[in-house]
């Protein structure tokens, strides 16, 4: 009996591991961002606002968007889990989209935005979905490197902070948005990056995603 119940547990062990390894290679962490350019990456109406500095993108400048155009998964994603590390100046506003598309200028009208600011007048904190489901509370301090992840599966989207969940959001299957809104809704698309004024710096790095199923 012991012998026949350890070989069915060595069995689903095997059969385990094996789906797992199976699992395809768009699943595994893939990174955004090379630490030392912005190849990959489309900035909109003010490029200037956007550098590579100390392998971090720095982002200080007039509004504009930087926008990730490159190669992994040809730029369009739909289930995913993005992570990034992001250090706020004093004051700083900026946010990360995603389901958005490209943009010569104003503020991306297709997707969601992940609020970044821990201490700018503009009470909406990091982490929340910017007018959907905000944070009023900050979860990092300014000056220090925090990382920031969004999960999205399905109509779900979820936040984290340094792994501290923030948001946990199910879209409706009718989302009410008011008509300035109306493409603030799940679909697919890609990311961008936020310049929001000149006097908000924010350093983004080690950028990667991996796909979901």
């Amino acid at each position: 009996m012991y012998l026949r119940l350890l070989g069915a547990c060595l069995l689903a062990l095997a059969i385990c591991t094996s789906a797992h390894a199976a699992e395809p290679a768009s699943q595994d962490w893939q990174s955004l961002f090379d630490g030392k350019t912005l190849d990959g990456w489309r900035a909109s109406e003010a490029p200037g606002s956007f550098s590579v500095r100390d392998g971090a993108i720095v982002v200080r400048g007039p509004r504009s968007h930087l926008y990730y155009v490159g190669a992994v998964e040809r730029h369009d994603f739909r289930n995913f889990e993005l992570q990034l590390e992001v250090m706020t100046k004093p004051g700083a506003n900026s946010g990360v989209y995603f389901h958005t598309a490209w943009q010569d200028e104003g503020w991306p009208a297709k997707g969601y935005e992940v609020q970044v600011n821990n201490s700018q007048s503009d009470p909406k904190r990091t982490g929340g979905l910017y007018a959907v489901k905000d944070n009023y509370q900050a979860p990092a301090k300014d000056d220090v490197w925090f990382t920031l992840r969004i999960r999205v599966e399905g109509r779900r989207i979820r936040t984290f902070v340094d792994d501290k969940p923030i948001v946990d959001y199910t879209q409706p299957e009718q989302p009410e948005r008011p008509a300035d809104m109306s493409g603030r809704v799940l679909s697919s698309g890609t990311f961008a990056l936020q310049a929001h004024d000149p006097d908000s710096e924010v350093r983004y790095r080690n950028i990667k995603v991996r796909a979901l199923p």
